[in-house]
């Protein structure tokens, strides 16, 4: 598929202006040439063009905002000039697998003043002597070469990317909540506690409640059974019969 193409088909309806990172690598480019880029992707932060058949950078158009340009595995040699007067923002760029022999061709880089991290690698430049040297004393400022600083320590995947200080203000982020649903599961855990406490008294009043009334009720029983003994004859007494009732028989 040729870069025209591709290019209609990333934008999935979108105006160029909402493109913030396109993505063209292993379509064919006309002649070795970047096409179907234009200005009007003022706000493209990410563009790459891997593998494409690039010979030439020259046609590349003004992006301000660009800051990642991918363009590795492709024929380029030179010609990076037109780089630092189009691209001021750039921080990341990509040029491994490329055509590069001489120190003197990547001169013009110096005039990216925010190019952070350059890969190199596979291009015949990197087979020089003193290569690390030279390119980190041509580009002070630069941070990673080929993914290694001037001390040789690997760079993280956070430096790599450009986006180390988004990385720990997520992590920061997510400790807070996770600090966050900490203090709520203890939360929790003690209001289930205070529950659990409430029922238990709960439970011992009822206790304390079951046993007094069953000590009143045992003692109202009682007093029951002393009125009932109180108001019939004591067990084996006989009534003793009256005598005038003894009278009354006999005159009968």
């Amino acid at each position: 598929m040729d870069m025209k193409k591709r290019v209609s088909l990333e934008l999935r309806h979108r105006s160029p202006t909402e493109v913030q990172e396109l993505v063209l690598d292993n379509c064919r480019s006309s002649e070795g040439k970047i096409e179907g880029i234009t200005e009007e992707f003022s706000n493209l932060e990410l563009l790459s063009l891997i593998n494409v058949g690039l010979t030439s950078v020259a046609d590349i158009p003004k992006l301000d905002k660009l800051k990642k340009l991918e363009l590795s595995d492709n024929r380029i040699s030179g010609g990076l000039e037109v780089l630092a007067e189009r691209l001021v923002n750039l921080t990341h760029l990509n040029l491994s697998g490329n055509k590069f022999k001489d120190i003197s061709t990547l001169e013009p880089l110096k005039k990216l003043p925010q190019l952070k991290s350059l890969d190199l690698f596979n291009c015949e430049v990197t087979n020089l002597a003193d290569y690390r040297e030279s390119i980190f004393k041509l580009l002070p400022k630069l941070t990673y070469l080929d993914g290694y600083d001037i001390n040789d320590c690997e760079a993280s995947d956070s430096d790599g990317e450009g986006d180390g200080v988004e990385d720990e203000d997520e992590e920061e982020g997510e400790s807070e909540d996770f600090e966050e649903e900490e203090e709520e599961d203890e939360e929790d855990v003690v209001a289930e506690d205070d529950d659990d406490d409430d029922d238990s008294g709960d439970d011992e009043d009822g206790e304390v409640n079951g046993d007094v009334d069953s000590e009143e009720d045992e003692e109202d029983e009682e007093e029951e059974e002393d009125d009932d003994e109180a108001s019939s004859p004591a067990k084996g007494e006989k009534r003793k019969r009256d005598p005038e009732d003894e009278d009354d028989e006999d005159d009968d």
